[in-house]
């Protein structure tokens, strides 16, 4: 049988009912979804509508990657639900980085190229972020600084080691992106390096590494010497 409506689904098949019974371990990325999703659209019921949407955006890595507006470009996903989807994603980001228990460790520029990737490639902007680790290089958050061209009237040492300070940090790595696709350094880059590192001095917390984004590649400054 053919279920398009999902009221026409046995009760033991409904998501939200399978959530109550069994807990939300027992489902499915597709249930979870649908259960975000609410509703689905015409010809769908909300879980072909949840099944259609991982299958076209590449699962739910795909989906986190996507922006409110891009979202919205998919049949069915409106300005609220996009919107609605792209919160429950980060808060579950959020939770996942704040509990100590699973926070990455970072032991090389590859580490942390890895951690920040896939996000960070398809940004269409230079977005300038602070890494803060413990003394065991365990990430302790990640802070973003500034939006826009890479200058040293955007990147202020004040606002790069304020939340290192109140993380109590031993040491943070500087990471932003190269839109262009190339993440080899330019020499504003260098300057705010030197620049940064040379604040963290005086701090007493030191300024590890500088990695550039690009697209699918990355370059670690202090691997080049620079740092």
């Amino acid at each position: 049988m053919d279920y398009r409506r999902l009221k026409d689904l046995p009760e033991e098949l409904l998501p939200r009912e399978r959530l109550f019974q069994y807990g939300p371990d027992a489902l499915s990325n597709r249930e979870i979804l649908a259960i975000l999703l609410r509703t689905g659209v015409k010809g769908e019921n909300v879980l072909d509508f949840a099944e259609r949407l991982l299958t076209e955006t590449g699962g739910l890595s795909g989906l986190a990657r996507l922006t409110v507006h891009e979202l919205t470009r998919y049949r069915g996903m409106g300005t609220a639900k996009a919107a609605e989807l792209k919160a429950a994603l980060e808060l579950g980001r959020r939770s996942v980085s704040s509990d100590p228990m699973v926070r990455p460790v970072i032991n090389s520029p590859q580490d942390i190229a890895y951690l920040v990737m896939e996000e960070m490639r398809y940004l269409d902007r230079e977005h300038f972020r602070v890494v803060s680790l413990s003394t065991k290089n365990h990430v302790l958050g990640i802070s973003s600084i500034s939006v826009g061209s890479l200058n040293s009237s955007l990147v202020h040492p004040r606002e790069c080691f304020k939340e290192a300070i109140r993380r109590n940090s031993n040491a943070i790595i500087l990471l932003h992106n190269h839109p262009s696709g190339d993440p080899t350094p330019s020499r504003e880059d260098i300057d705010v390096t030197r620049r940064l590192s040379d604040g963290g001095q005086i701090l007493g917390i030191e300024v590890l590494d500088h990695v550039i984004i690009g697209d699918n590649r990355y370059i670690s400054l202090k691997e080049r010497g620079i740092l």
